[in-house]
C-alpha cells in the first residue's frame, strides 16, 4: 500500500549518503521524538532567516528509479523559499530517495507502514508533528514564534520519492513533472510553517502552491487536468 502524506518531524540532523556537488554534511541519525499536536504557526508569518547572503538548497538524489535534474528543483526550492519572503543566509536540504528510504523513515517518524510522497523535517522545531500531503486535511507543528532576526541557518530538509509520485501523478497532479513540482513547493511550504489542517489553511496553502508554480515553473496559469487534492 502506498501513503500519499506529506509528515513534518523534528529531527536534530538527517544523514543520506549524498552523491550531489550541492551538499552541505549531515547525519542521517533518527533521534526525533514524536508529538503530534493540534496546534499550528501562524502562517503569515513565515520562517525568515536574515543577515547577508541568499538562501541556498542543496540537493541530492538518492535514488535510481528515474534521472532527477537536481539544478531545476533547486532552483524551484529556492524560488519557493523567495515567495515566502526568506531572505540572507540559509540552507534546505532537498533530497529525492527510493521508496525503502522514506519507508523506513515513514515508519520511525510518524509509525506509518509503507512509502509516502514526501517528508518535510523542520530543522529548529521542537515538537514533531504530522501532516498529510496535498490532498487532505490534517494537524500540523506547534512552533515557538521566533524572533526572525535571529534565524537558525538551517531552514530543514525535505524528502521527494520519485517512485510514490511516478504511481500518483495520473491521479493527483496529472503529469510526473508537475507532480514533482508540487512536492517540492509543497515540502519547502512545510518547512517554512505552513500548514492546511483547516480549511481556511488549505486554502492559503493550495494558493500560494498554484502561485508559485505558476512563475516558476509552468510560467503561466495551471494547466487542465492539475489537481493538488488527491481523488476519494
Amino acid at each position: 500500500m502506498v501513503l500519499m502524506l506529506c509528515d513534518i518531524a523534528s529531527l536534530p540532523t538527517l544523514l543520506l549518503p549524498m552523491r550531489s556537488s550541492h551538499r552541505r554534511p549531515m547525519k542521517f541519525v533518527l533521534e526525533g521524538t514524536l508529538v503530534v499536536t493540534d496546534s499550528r504557526p501562524k502562517v503569515d508569518a513565515p520562517k525568515r532567516a536574515g543577515g547577508d547572503g541568499a538562501p541556498e538548497v542543496f540537493c541530492s538524489d538518492e535514488q535510481d528509479a528515474m534521472v532527477i535534474d537536481l539544478d531545476r528543483w533547486r532552483r524551484l526550492a529556492i524560488a519557493t523559499l523567495q515567495s515566502q519572503g526568506v531572505r540572507g543566509a540559509c540552507e534546505l536540504s532537498l533530497f529525492f530517495v527510493d521508496e525503502a528510504t522514506i519507508a523506513d523513515l515513514n515508519s520511525e517518524h510518524m509509525g506509518k507502514v509503507g512509502p509516502t510522497d514526501v517528508l518535510a523535517f523542520p530543522l529548529d522545531g521542537v515538537e514533531v508533528a504530522e501532516t498529510q500531503g496535498p490532498g487532505a486535511l490534517t494537524r500540523g507543528p506547534a512552533r515557538p514564534h521566533p524572533d526572525h532576526d535571529d534565524m537558525p541557518t538551517l531552514l530543514g530538509d525535505v524528502l521527494v520519492c520519485p517512485a510514490v509520485a511516478e504511481k500518483q501523478a495520473p491521479t493527483h497532479a496529472g503529469t510526473m513533472d508537475d507532480e514533482l513540482a508540487l512536492l517540492v513547493v509543497h515540502g519547502c511550504l512545510h518547512v517554512l510553517g505552513y500548514d492546511h489542517d483547516t480549511d481556511e489553511a488549505l486554502a492559503q496553502m493550495r494558493a500560494i502552491e498554484v502561485a508559485v508554480l505558476s512563475a516558476h515553473h509552468w510560467n503561466g496559469p495551471a494547466p487542465e487536468g492539475f489537481r493538488q487534492g488527491h481523488d476519494e
